[in-house]
């Protein structure tokens, strides 16, 4: 069992691991970009990657405190469904008004690695083998749809 501190620690290595990882991988317009940091340029609209005890997973999330809203961004990346998964190459879950870990109202769009542990140093290359190529996709696709969310 690990404590606060250690995890933390853990934690932090792995996201420099992987942000060191990506650094020479320049982004769909060929500028470099913080990939763990990944920042869409529209509020409320995130690229969320998360490594865990028990799975590690990638996906939009959109957190507009209004539903209303949320839900409209929600049905226009439906419409955007067939050139996103095409872009990713694999069909995501889509959960429209889920919570986050606070237990506020975001809709997702993600896909989830299970069996990885982000402790164990021997899973690294599996979770940053499955964050790699999507996030990678996510910013191939956000390229091509992000004016239509730009308000």
């Amino acid at each position: 069992m690990y404590n606060k501190a250690e995890t933390s620690k853990i934690r932090t290595e792995f996201w420099i691991a992987f942000g060191q990882y990506m650094k020479p991988i320049p982004n769909a317009e060929g500028r470099r970009i913080n990939w763990p940091n990944y920042k869409t340029g529209v509020r409320n609209i995130y690229f969320r990657m998360k490594a865990e005890r028990d799975f590690a997973s990638i996906g939009i999330e959109l957190g507009h405190s209004d539903e209303e809203l949320q839900e409209l961004y929600f049905d226009q990346f439906s419409l955007f469904r067939k050139m996103l998964e095409g872009t990713l190459e694999e069909e995501w879950e889509w959960k429209l008004l889920d919570q986050n870990e606070f237990g506020q109202p975001v809709s997702r769009i993600e896909k989830v690695l299970p069996n990885v542990n982000v402790m164990n140093p021997d899973d690294w290359p599996e979770i940053i083998s499955f964050l790699k190529p999507r996030i990678i996709a996510l910013d191939e696709f956000w390229g091509i749809v992000k004016p239509g969310f730009e308000s």
